[in-house]
């Protein structure tokens, strides 16, 4: 790295410990929040709405009405019996006689089967830790919490006969990432790259 590539980095450094200074630690690491638009509030709140679903008596009615509804429900999907022999055979060494019976009759109904596939996340992504080596890149400390949920419905004849459920009611990740040389080293990285392209040319 020359001299005038350190010089640029070593202010870019300085305006930015200065940028910290000044408006404190906590405002300058960075967050992140996803949210499924939903009915359900918690894991519990959807898993009490599946365990609703009775098998071969709920109708697509009663779907409806503990919030598996096709028109307004949002991150559902409406899957077909093709769809379904994706799912359950994935690999072409896989039969339909190794599968759930309610699983092979549905897919062997082809059109008269359908599915409904409903996934739910609630997740929030916040760095911590010394806020000078975070955004200098020497180290990234992320913290993950929330909830996923994933409901899998098979429907035949109006009546749902087979269920399926999924997730993780407390999603609790933290991840780590060191880098010795922080800024300097995408500099380093960026001028080897010229280099090869130059040798290459």
């Amino acid at each position: 790295m020359n001299m005038k590539n350190k010089t640029l980095t070593l202010s870019i450094l300085l305006l930015l410990s200065l940028l910290i200074i000044n408006t404190g630690c906590k405002s300058i690491l960075p967050s992140e929040a996803k949210r499924t638009t939903m009915r359900w509030k918690t894991y519990e709140d959807a898993q009490k709405s599946f365990d609703q679903i009775i098998l071969n008596v709920t109708t697509v009615s009663d779907l409806r009405k503990i919030g598996y509804n096709t028109t307004n429900t949002p991150n559902m999907r409406v899957l077909t019996y093709l769809d379904l022999i994706k799912i359950f055979m994935p690999n072409a060494g896989m039969t339909l006689e190794e599968l759930h019976p309610q699983v092979k009759e549905c897919i062997q109904s082809k059109d008269l089967c359908t599915a409904y596939e409903l996934e739910l996340e609630v997740t929030d992504k916040n760095r911590f830790g010394n806020p000078l080596w975070d955004i200098f890149g020497f180290r990234k400390n992320t913290k993950t919490t929330g909830w996923k949920f994933r409901s899998l419905i098979l429907i035949k004849d109006g009546l749902v006969v087979y269920k399926l459920c999924s997730g993780q009611p407390e999603l609790d990740v933290i991840e780590k990432k060191k880098n010795p040389l922080g800024p300097f080293q995408e500099l380093d990285d960026l001028l080897g790259n010229t280099l090869k392209s130059s040798t290459k040319l």
